[in-house]
């Protein structure tokens, strides 16, 4: 009897597109900076680092999906209660109420090289814009 073996091309069940699946990159040391941070609406302390979910393709960001979280440089410093709201709410609404765009900011924070001093010129920067937007 003679046997026969299935052979799957290396390309086959990649998507539609033909991309494959980019595991999320995880950074602990970043996130670990970011809750060093102020909270980029009230700037108060302690925070939590809260990664932005939504999709942006002009900065390069996909969709998270369900139960998964984005990259850890799609994070910013957000009070507890602030983190609370973000994802209680429709969190393209809540950035929007508050006048921020998360995205420049975290990745602002991720390429200044966790320079503390920096990353409080950027916070408060975002904070500044914001209060000027809803004067």
């Amino acid at each position: 009897m003679t046997g026969f073996r299935v052979v799957r091309h290396p390309e086959a069940f990649q998507g539609s597109l033909g991309s494959k699946k980019r595991p999320r990159v995880i950074d602990n040391g970043h996130l670990e900076w970011v809750r060093t941070l102020p909270c980029l609406i009230t700037g108060l302390m302690p925070v939590e680092a809260a990664h932005i979910r939504y999709a942006a393709p002009a900065y390069g960001k996909g969709e998270a999906g369900m139960q998964k979280k984005p990259d850890d440089r799609w994070a910013v410093p957000l009070s507890p209660a602030m983190h609370r709201e973000q994802h209680d709410t429709n969190e393209v609404v809540f950035w929007a109420k508050h006048g921020i765009d998360p995205l420049q900011v975290a990745l602002a924070l991720f390429n200044c090289g966790r320079d503390h001093e920096m990353a409080r010129i950027i916070i408060r920067s975002a904070r500044e814009r914001a209060k000027e937007q809803r004067a």
